[in-house]
């Protein structure tokens, strides 16, 4: 058993605190550009339209634009709407939390999809580079929700339980740990093995990620408390299941539409 004892400021100077779920979003960021362009580098040296290298390095923008305006949108909308519809300055207020991955993904989608429209570059071919990375911004992420000791997971009495003494002094499962591993190393793993198989077709890892995310969600949510907000659906099932639902749906559509 461990107790959590860490602090979600890395170093606080007064006048500004750097926090560990900062770093994870610009670390997540800067990986992920970089991997991106080397895989697109090493695998897609020969496509059948012309492409600059130089548009990925573009399209990071809108990527980080679309992560925090769907992100923001999609914690309000799904997990917290009656609080910020009483209270809409809030919303603006990022820096005190709440941000949603799916929301983050429906911003990317459609970021992505202006994006390709505008510079003449197939959507799935810049979606399928995004989710191969995505994983490493994801393991971050669950990384800093551990440390800022949020999300939290079930009683359990498994040895490798963890209190979180800012909740209560239950001992819990470390549900953001296990969402680090599947989510984002596991992930990351599987898509890049995808994705170098020989004759790939472009859209098989988006279509991937979206179910295999999902399920992996849906897993992790029986190990995770439900957000205290929201609680449970018809008493049954979280926020975060149902919504990973949807994405598995959508990835079985692009699917049978690609096959």
């Amino acid at each position: 058993m461990y107790t959590h004892n860490l602090d979600p400021i890395l170093f606080d100077f007064g006048f500004l605190a750097i926090r560990w779920y900062s770093l994870a979003y610009i670390f997540g960021i800067l990986i992920g550009w970089w991997l991106g362009k080397k895989i697109i580098l090493k695998k897609f040296q020969t496509i059948d339209f012309e492409f600059d290298i130089k548009a990925f390095d573009n399209l990071i923008t809108y990527l980080i634009i679309a992560i925090l305006i769907g992100g923001r949108i999609g914690y309000v909308l799904f997990y917290n709407f009656g609080y910020y519809l009483s209270n809409p300055l809030d919303i603006i207020k990022i820096w005190e939390g709440g941000m949603s991955f799916h929301g983050a993904l429906l911003g990317i989608i459609i970021a992505t999809y202006w994006f390709s429209i505008k510079e003449d570059i197939p959507t799935f071919f810049l979606l399928d580079i995004i989710v191969c990375v995505a994983p490493i911004g994801i393991f971050f992420g669950r990384i800093a929700n551990f440390i800022n000791g949020e999300l939290v997971g079930k009683t359990t009495e498994m040895f490798w339980g963890v209190v979180f003494p800012n909740i209560d002094n239950a001992v819990r499962h470390p549900s953001q740990l296990y969402e680090a591993f599947f989510e984002g190393l596991v992930l990351l793993i599987i898509m890049n093995l995808i994705l170098f198989k020989k004759n790939y077709k472009t859209g098989t890892c988006s279509y991937m990620f979206l179910i295999l995310y999902g399920v992996v969600r849906i897993f992790s949510e029986f190990f995770r408390e439900p957000d205290p907000q929201v609680g449970y659906l018809f008493n049954l099932i979280s926020m975060g299941a149902i919504l990973s639902f949807f994405m598995i749906f959508a990835g079985l559509i692009i699917f049978l539409k690609k096959r």
